[in-house]
């Protein structure tokens, strides 16, 4: 099916002013420093091979048993004019830190950048002010670039309204327009146009027909297949958990506001309140949890199901490509299963 798609990134980035980002952080910082935020994991899933980026991190010798994000990571790093990476370790990955050793022994310049281990504005303030020394750049600065992304930020926050309130917008649209707001797509400028250009097209779609209303949790995935296929029967995910925290939801009258009240860096717990408030809100019938092999977060799947009010499917992929015939099937008779449950009631 026809989608309305994010612009492209672009290939080729100057050097002294590209930085490579492993996860969304104060963008804004960078963005005040000159610089021209590339997120990496983009990067490497919109790449023409990206399995191919896999392979080369393995044959640097990552093991199998790494996550193919991180190593996707890599394999993009070496794969493009990026030669400086802000790397984040507390409040993301737990690969990060060994990766950014890794990059750094390969002559590749690291940064690191961590959350606060709770949700504090002071601590977060701290932490983008040291930031904003390290780049070269201040706090007025990026906080005169929060105020500029803000009508970026909106038109992805209507682009989600228009998923749930109205069903005008795709699951995978919603999930690409809401992760590239991790770096606007290397460009705040050319992201807000199209973003308003998909607005008045999308707005002017029918509804789409759905028989089931999903969510998705957990990071976003490696296998974006996965949306088309549930709209081949009539299951339509309107909710992107992370993808939908990449972009601020909850504002802030400062940068460090903002990133106290963005969820995901904060724990399994600060995450919840906000699934289980948007499964209300968006009057889902079930929640797909994504985990990524190897990743460190599966562990909070048991967590999830004993806190969500919703059946939940775990769902874990590993590389990049089509759907595997095991998680069609499982997607399938998770759909069937909701069917049958909402027939029953």
């Amino acid at each position: 099916m026809p989608h309305l798609l994010p612009p492209t990134l672009p290939r080729q980035f100057p050097a002294d002013r590209a930085l490579g980002i492993t996860t969304t952080v104060p963008v804004e910082v960078i963005l005040a420093a000159g610089l021209t935020p590339i997120d990496l994991n983009n990067l490497f899933v919109t790449s023409r091979e990206p399995k191919e980026l896999i392979r080369r991190a393995e044959r640097a010798g990552f093991p199998r048993t790494c996550c193919c994000w991180t190593k996707g990571i890599y394999g993009a790093v070496h794969d493009s004019a990026v030669r400086r990476v802000l790397t984040v370790a507390r409040g993301d990955c737990s690969n990060a830190e060994a990766l950014a050793e890794v990059l750094r022994d390969e002559g590749i310049g690291c940064i690191r950048f961590d959350y606060p281990a709770q949700p504090d504005p002071v601590a977060a303030k701290t932490a983008i002010k040291e930031l904003a020394r390290r780049l070269g750049t201040g706090l007025q600065e990026s906080e005169q670039w929060r105020e500029r992304l803000a009508p970026a930020r909106q038109a992805a926050a209507r682009i989600d309204r228009l998923s749930w309130q109205e069903q005008r917008v795709h699951g995978v649209e919603n999930h690409l327009w809401l992760v590239s707001t991790s770096d606007f797509c290397s460009d705040p400028d050319l992201y807000q146009r199209a973003a308003r250009d998909f607005l008045r097209k999308a707005g002017a779609r029918p509804p789409i027909d759905c028989s089931l209303r999903l969510g998705l949790c957990g990071i976003p995935p490696i296998v974006p297949e996965l949306y088309d296929f549930l709209e081949s029967f009539d299951a339509l995910v309107l909710y992107n958990e992370t993808q939908r925290q990449f972009a601020m939801p909850a504002g802030g009258e400062t940068l460090a506001e903002q990133y106290s009240r963005y969820t995901y860096p904060y724990g399994i717990f600060a995450r919840l309140e906000d699934i289980r408030a948007e499964c209300r809100r968006r009057r889902l019938d079930g929640l797909i949890h994504y985990v990524q092999s190897f990743c460190h977060r599966r562990i909070e799947d048991r967590i999830i199901r004993d806190h969500v009010d919703l059946p939940v499917l775990t769902l874990e992929a590993d590389r990049p490509g089509p759907l595997s015939g095991q998680l069609k099937t499982r997607l399938e008779a998770f759909a069937q299963m909701l069917d049958a449950r909402k027939n029953a009631q």
